[in-house]
């Protein structure tokens, strides 16, 4: 069963990249994933890690 923290660390990352995101959906995506990591497996710390990487890329673009 997929952590519910993870899904929504996901949702997160991919409303931010889908449009002009502010400073804060930025803020709230960092958060998702940070809260996702306390209880995650190590397969859904390593998806949390990619999209740490896609925010990063993503931020070092606009």
């Amino acid at each position: 069963m997929q952590n519910n923290l993870l899904q929504q660390a996901m949702n997160a990352v991919t409303n931010m990249m889908s449009g002009n995101a502010s400073e804060q959906d930025k803020q709230a995506a960092q958060s998702a994933i940070q809260a996702a990591y306390t209880n995650a497996t190590s397969e859904e710390k390593q998806q949390l890690q990619q999209l740490e990487n896609q925010l990063k890329q993503h931020n070092q673009l606009h």
